[in-house]
C-alpha cells in the first residue's frame, strides 16, 4: 500500500491528535532512516502503522494474544504495552504485510528489546521524539539522534525506563532487556 492509503486506514482508527503524532513519526523516522542508510520505505510503512490498534478494546487485543499464541507476557498488560503487538498482528493478517522488519518495528515500538534492528530503532526514537512531543527532556534525545543512532536509542530507553522507575509503574519485560543490552555494550 502506499502512503495515502494506509494514511486513510488508519485515521478511523485514532482521534486527530494521535493522528498529527502518526504523521510526525512518520517524517521522523524517514529522516533518521535517510541519515542512517535504512529503507525509508519501510520507515514510513512501520512509522504510519506503529499505532493504528492503540485505541481497540483492551479485552479484544488480550483475546488476539490468547487465540494467537502470541507472547503470553502480554496479557495482563493494557493498551500502552499490547498496541504495538497487536497492530503488527493486524498489519500481517489484514493487510498483508509479511516484512518481519517491518512488523517487529511496529511490535517493539513502545517496548523495545534486546538486539533491535536499525529500523526497530528508527521506529522507537521517531516515536518518541517526533515534534509535536513536548515532555522535559526532548530536545537533548532529538540531539543526540542527529549525532548517534546507538546513542540515541539508549539514551531514549534510559529515558523511558526513568520515567516509568520514577512514576513507580511496572516496566515491561522486553524493555528491562532493552536497556541492559544497551548498558552491556559498555561492559
Amino acid at each position: 500500500m502506499e502512503r495515502e492509503a494506509l494514511l486513510e486506514y488508519i485515521r478511523p482508527r485514532m482521534p486527530e491528535k494521535r493522528y498529527i503524532h502518526t504523521i510526525g513519526v512518520m517524517e521522523t523516522a524517514i529522516l533518521l532512516a535517510e541519515k542512517y542508510g535504512v529503507d525509508t520505505k519501510k520507515a514510513e510503512i512501520a512509522a504510519i502503522l506503529h499505532d493504528m490498534a492503540k485505541y481497540e478494546e483492551v479485552e479484544g487485543m488480550r483475546a488476539i494474544v490468547r487465540e494467537q499464541g502470541l507472547d503470553t507476557r502480554l496479557l495482563p498488560w493494557g493498551s500502552e504495552i499490547l498496541h504495538g503487538p497487536i497492530a503488527a498482528y493486524r498489519a500481517e493478517f489484514e493487510l498483508g504485510i509479511k516484512d518481519e522488519a517491518i512488523l517487529n518495528a511496529m511490535r517493539y515500538h513502545t517496548t523495545g528489546r534486546a538486539g533491535m534492528s536499525r529500523l526497530e530503532q528508527i521506529i522507537y526514537i521517531a516515536d518518541m521524539i517526533e515534534p509535536n512531543r513536548k515532555f522535559p527532556g526532548v530536545e537533548p534525545l532529538r540531539q543526540i539522534a542527529e549525532e548517534d543512532l546507538q546513542k540515541a536509542m539508549k539514551a531514549c530507553i534510559h529515558h523511558s525506563i526513568l520515567f516509568l522507575v520514577t512514576a513507580e509503574l511496572p516496566i515491561y519485560p522486553l524493555s528491562i532487556e532493552c536497556y541492559n543490552d544497551y548498558l552491556g555494550e559498555e561492559l
